[in-house]
């Protein structure tokens, strides 16, 4: 009797470029027959993330006794020893390798691989071509458009687990794009590491706001096109453009801010400063009122005084944030500020915390503001979907999922609208 087949377990860790790759490798590892296998995609962007890999990979390692179990991810990329020593790890996988078929071809075939297979990252120069298969949802797909980072901010380590920055070309990510909506898929969501940067690569060196012009002129049935995180400094004058004439870009903007005070911004050598964050943000709202903003904070970077604190909590109302990321700062070795002062765990704890409650007032804010308005509602699920600017919204019936729905707001709890 044959044995039963054993498909490959995913654990996915940290941001949605992740989720994307495990999507990818989901294909890798079914075309190379890869069975009885755990992989574990894991997240570099802090210490804290790290610990949260290697308890997930001793549960696994419980659950899956008998299995291959394979370390990936960012992690894995910047510090594949730590993974190396662990009794329950049989391989150790860079960043590029998890995308090469032959990678999972030879685990697939049990040809003796290596145990670990981790190059370095900064000599790739390519974004695989078969990543930008889009996924998500049956509402919403995601489509990689750009991968690593030229910056070297004080706090990050991600550029030395995704490399410089590279870009899918316009034409190849239309093509994708239109697979899509002719698959039914109402909403698709530009991703990348550093998205702001697309194109630096290639030739003519186009900006990202001429790929979103160039997508709605060509894919004329997308009816909604979303970006990721952006740096608002490399904000380039065609995505000014497309936010003040396109309805098809969702009033939905995540920025990339970090901080409020600029002796802070120098020290994580970011590339703009408080004023520069403010002006895009008024700007940005006055080609289009509607425009909805979601930032990164990140609070008790080092030497941050309660002062240099108070310009952090003044900018979510400077700026009128609605969506926070609010992270505690946790000192990530390898990177340069990982040297300097630390500021207090408590008081780190303490600004986060405040952070989150001046976001939760703007939540509340935006939430009160949209009673009485009619939005166009993206359904992620029977009775739940989200507006233009990404506001989740609940029903009291069901809708088709996928569908976009006009309907008009009635009332809001504490994080959603209701209609």
């Amino acid at each position: 009797m044959n044995a039963p087949h054993k498909p490959p377990v995913f654990a996915t860790l940290g941001c949605r470029l992740n989720t994307y790759e495990t999507e990818a490798m989901r294909e890798l590892t079914a075309a190379a027959g890869v069975e009885n296998t755990v992989i574990v995609n894991t997240c570099a962007v802090t210490a804290e993330a790290v610990r949260k890999a290697r308890q997930e990979i001793r549960k696994l390692r419980r659950a899956h006794p008998d299995a291959t179990l394979i370390v990936t991810g960012c992690a894995a990329q910047t510090e594949p020893e730590t993974f190396a020593k662990m009794p329950e790890v049989d391989h150790v996988i860079g960043n590029t390798e998890k995308m090469q078929p032959g990678t999972w071809e030879n685990i697939g075939a049990e040809l003796g691989t290596e145990r670990v297979q981790v190059d370095d990252i900064m000599s790739v120069t390519e974004t695989a071509g078969h990543l930008i298969d889009g996924f998500g949802t049956r509402s919403r797909a995601y489509v990689q458009v750009q991968n690593g980072c030229d910056h070297r901010c004080t706090f990050c380590i991600i550029p030395f687990g995704r490399g410089n920055s590279r870009s899918v070309p316009a034409g190849v990510v239309v093509d994708q794009i239109k697979r899509l909506v002719q698959r039914g898929y109402n909403e698709v969501v530009l991703t990348g590491v550093d998205l702001t940067s697309w194109g630096g690569d290639l030739p003519g060196t186009p900006r990202l706001g001429n790929l979103v012009l160039r997508i709605l002129r060509l894919v004329p049935d997308l009816p909604r096109l979303r970006i990721s995180s952006i740096d608002s400094i490399e904000a380039d004058p065609d995505l000014m453009a497309a936010i003040a004439t396109e309805p098809r870009l969702m009033p939905h903007l995540h920025l990339s801010l970090q901080h409020g005070h600029d002796l802070i911004l120098k020290r994580m050598k970011r590339r703009h400063l408080r004023d520069d964050a403010i002006a895009f943000c008024q700007e940005a709202r006055r080609l289009r009122p509607d425009m909805v903003f979601g930032a990164d904070i990140i609070a008790g970077f080092p030497t941050e005084t309660e002062e240099h604190f108070a310009a952090s909590l003044a900018l979510v109302q400077d700026c009128d944030l609605t969506w926070l990321h609010v992270f505690p700062y946790s000192a990530r070795q390898g990177t340069p500020a990982a040297r300097m002062p630390a500021v207090d765990g408590a008081a780190i704890k303490d600004r986060a915390a405040r952070l989150r409650a001046a976001g939760a007032h703007g939540v509340a804010r935006h939430l009160a503001g949209q009673v009485g308005r009619a939005h166009s509602i993206l359904m992620e699920s029977a009775r739940m979907g989200r507006t233009e600017q990404f506001t989740e919204v609940t029903f009291d019936a069901d809708r088709p999922v996928g569908d976009l729905v006009k309907a008009t707001i009635t009332g809001h709890s504490e994080t959603a609208l209701l209609a």
